[in-house]
C-alpha cells in the first residue's frame, strides 16, 4: 500500500484522524496540491516493457516503459509508471496500517483483519463514505509523491480486492474509490491506469481511468475486457512462457513482458524477463 513514512513531505495532515468527513465526490484538500499540472501523457503502446516492482534495475536493451513502486526513483530515459497499492496494505507496511488507522482495516465478525488469500495483505475497509474517503486521501498521498518523482503516470494495484473480501465489500464501493484517486491523478497532471479487476473495465466512464495493467490476462483469458475498454492502452504481465507467447502472437499492438513470479531483480537467481 501506499504508505508513507515519508507522508508528511506530502501533506501535513498524515498524522491526524483517519476520520476525514467527505462524500465519494472527491477528496477535500488535496486538489490544491503545490506541483504545475501538465497536460496528460499516456503510456506509449506496443512499447518494450519491464515491470520492475521487485526492486528498480536497470532495464534491458530495448525497454523504454518500465513499472516502479512509488518508494523507487524513476528510470532515466523511459516512460515511468508509478504504481501505487490503492486498496490492500503491503507487508511491509502493516505496522503503519495498525498503529495509526486501525479503524481502516477491513475485518470480519471476530475482529480479525481479512487478507488476501493469495498475497496474504491485508485488505482496507471501503465499507462507508467516510472511510472511503480517509483510505482515498491517504492513498493520493503516495500519488503526490509519485508526482514529486517525475512519474508522468500511476498505476493503482487491487482494485479487485472486493472480491477476496469475504462478500464485505461491493464492486461500487471500489468504483467509488477508485474515482477519488482518478481524479486526485489528475489534478496533477498524471495519467492513471487500473491494475487488474477486468470487471471494472466496463465502469471506465465512472472510473476516469486511462490505462490499463493486466497481470495473467493471456492465463485467464480475459485480455480482450481489457482491449475493449482499453483499446491498445494495456500493458500485460505474463508469469509463464507459454501465456507470454501466446499473448505476444494474439496481441501483437499490445505491451506484454514476461517475469517471474517473484519479481526478483536483473542478476539474482531466479530473474526472468522477455517483451513482446
Amino acid at each position: 500500500m501506499s504508505k508513507l513514512s515519508a507522508c508528511a513531505l506530502v501533506l501535513s495532515a498524515c498524522s491526524g484522524s483517519s476520520s476525514v468527513h467527505v462524500d465519494d465526490s472527491g477528496i477535500d484538500g488535496l486538489k490544491g496540491d503545490s506541483i504545475d499540472a501538465p497536460p496528460l501523457m499516456l503510456p506509449p503502446v506496443n512499447a518494450k516493457y519491464d515491470y520492475q516492482l521487485g526492486g528498480p534495475y536497470t532495464p534491458p536493451a530495448g525497454v523504454t516503459v518500465v513499472s516502479r513502486d512509488y518508494k523507487a526513483a524513476k528510470a532515466e530515459g523511459m516512460f515511468n509508471i508509478c504504481y501505487v497499492d490503492g486498496f490492500q496494505i503491503e507487508r511491509s507496511e502493516e505496522m503503519y496500517w495498525v498503529t495509526n488507522h486501525p479503524d481502516l482495516i477491513l475485518k470480519d465478525g471476530t475482529g480479525m483483519p481479512i487478507r488476501d488469500p493469495k498475497s496474504n495483505e491485508i485488505l482496507l475497509d471501503l465499507g462507508l463514505a467516510e472511510k472511503r474517503t480517509a483510505v482515498a486521501s491517504l492513498v493520493a498521498m503516495s500519488i503526490t509523491q509519485c508526482a514529486n518523482l517525475g512519474y508522468p503516470a500511476v498505476q493503482i494495484g487491487n482494485v479487485d480486492s472486493y472480491t477476496r473480501s469475504q462478500g464485505m465489500l461491493t464492486e461500487q464501493q471500489a468504483v467509488y474509490t477508485l474515482k477519488m484517486l482518478s481524479d486526485h491523478a489528475h489534478a496533477l497532471g498524471r495519467a492513471i491506469g487500473q491494475q487488474n479487476g477486468a470487471d471494472l473495465v466496463a465502469r471506465r466512464a465512472e472510473i476516469g481511468t486511462d490505462f490499463a495493467v493486466a497481470e495473467e490476462c493471456n492465463r485467464n483469458g480475459n485480455c480482450a475486457k481489457y482491449t475493449a475498454g482499453y483499446g491498445d492502452h494495456v500493458l500485460v504481465i505474463e508469469y509463464r512462457q507459454q501465456d507470454f507467447s501466446g499473448g505476444c502472437t494474439a496481441y501483437p499492438n499490445l505491451s506484454i513482458v514476461l517475469r517471474d513470479a517473484n519479481l526478483v531483480t536483473a542478476g539474482a537467481t531466479g530473474y526472468v524477463y522477455d517483451g513482446c
